[in-house]
């Protein structure tokens, strides 16, 4: 049924219609809405058989939800930015324990400075903890991947993130296809964990591993997400033969089979750049998009051939890894390599900074020249950082470092805005 409603709104009703039996919630923007939605639902009655718990911490609600998953239920959580930092240790656990809990993170950046707004710094500081990692373009992507998050989770005992931007998804009002309870009855069976705590059958879970298992412990991680490379296309298939639309899978292609430059990107700043390619297309230039899904397993050979007859790639990321450039575009290269085609990094929307058409098209006709460095920050303020450097420079010279740098550098926001 085609309804007009905030991200948030969606993904809570595909959760509720996914059957939780239990929901661990703590507040933090710009998940709240979510955790809020479904709470509502089991309060009144429309979600029914879950248990609604309120918790003290991300650290807890995580916590929480690795009990009850290894206790046999359905779980779920929600997240975003510092919180996901607040739950790492148990982020780890629950992969290396191979619980099947499904948590959105309502991706926002991490301070210090405080920052609420959308960027995919949090999510990318766990990329290595074992989870799947799937990003979603659009609020029916969001709602959409919830519902195979789960299936995907459960058929491989692995949890699952379903990432989808702060605020821009989140607080969004869209047209979404909510399916009924019969639809996702039919694609999502009753869960059947592949391990259950029972007191009259007492095991020790989370034990020490010495030196000589860790290893094969890890290689078992490994070759748990590469057989999702298999399952996540399989499940977005069957998904499609249910709901009747694609969503999911590995990757999605946009006007890549004459490209000459192909542009890769997670997240919703896909919908700014196909809406530009399509103006630049329109003016004769082979460009094309590939957006990544699942992040987590990485799709290396669907990356490989998808960008085979490209000349460049462009790679948007609202990430990046202080001392060495771009996180993305590292995956990129390395799905890539051995190939003379080069891949620039872009840094761009970090701390939620609008990603714009004119920004956009002005850095793919740069890109289309081989005019791009291969890092390259868009719509950076050289003014202000350069002032900054500069003082800084001057205060190592002239001893202890000095009062109006520091105050430079607290005030970069305000100078920005």
């Amino acid at each position: 049924m085609l309804e007009q409603c905030e991200g948030s709104h969606a993904v809570a009703q595909a959760v509720a219609l996914s059957r939780p039996e239990v929901i661990c919630a703590y507040p933090i923007s710009p998940q709240t809405h979510i955790v809020e939605g479904l709470g509502e639902l089991v309060k009144s009655g429309a979600l029914k058989n879950c248990e609604f718990i309120n918790v003290e911490s991300e650290f807890a609600a995580l916590s929480v939800a690795i009990g009850s998953s290894a206790a046999g239920a359905r779980s779920y959580t929600a997240t975003a930015s510092q919180g996901l930092l607040f739950m790492a240790e148990a982020v780890y656990n629950a992969s290396g324990l191979g619980l099947p809990i499904v948590m959105t993170v309502a991706n926002r950046a991490i301070g210090a400075p405080i920052n609420i707004w959308n960027d995919h710094t949090d999510s990318m500081s766990m990329r290595d903890a074992g989870w799947l990692q799937l990003f979603a373009e659009t609020n029916q992507e969001a709602l959409d991947l919830h519902i195979q998050a789960f299936r995907i989770a459960e058929e491989l005992s692995l949890p699952v993130m379903v990432c989808m931007d702060g605020f821009i998804l989140t607080h969004a009002y869209e047209r979404v296809d909510m399916p009924d309870q019969e639809q996702v009855d039919k694609f999502l069976p009753p869960y059947e964990p592949r391990q259950v705590l029972d007191p009259n059958d007492p095991v020790t879970i989370g034990a020490m591993v010495g030196p000589e298992a860790f290893t094969e412990v890890r290689y078992l991680a490994h070759a748990k997400q590469m057989q999702a490379l298999d399952l996540i296309p399989q499940v977005a298939t069957e998904f499609k033969a249910v709901f009747g639309r694609d969503s999911g899978g590995l990757i999605k292609t946009y006007q890549t089979e004459d490209a000459d430059t192909i542009v890769i990107a997670l997240g919703s700043v896909l919908g700014t750049i196909k809406d530009t390619v399509d103006d630049l297309r329109a003016q004769g230039h082979k460009v094309g998009v590939l957006g990544i899904t699942s992040y987590r397993p990485f799709p290396i050979s669907a990356i490989r051939d998808a960008t085979v007859r490209a000349e460049r790639i462009v790679v948007i990321e609202k990430c990046f890894a202080v001392g060495i450039g771009g996180i993305v575009s590292r995956d990129v290269r390395s799905a890539v390599r051995n190939r003379p085609q080069p891949v620039y990094t872009v840094v761009a929307g970090l701390g939620g900074r609008a990603i714009t058409k004119e920004s956009v098209n002005k850095l793919l006709l740069q890109g289309m020249a081989d005019k791009l460095d291969l890092l390259t920050f868009l719509d950076l303020d050289w003014a202000v950082v350069n002032r900054v450097l500069d003082r800084e420079k001057a205060s190592r010279r002239s001893g202890p470092v000095a009062e109006g740098v520091l105050r430079d550098l607290g005030t970069v926001s305000s100078h920005i805005s």
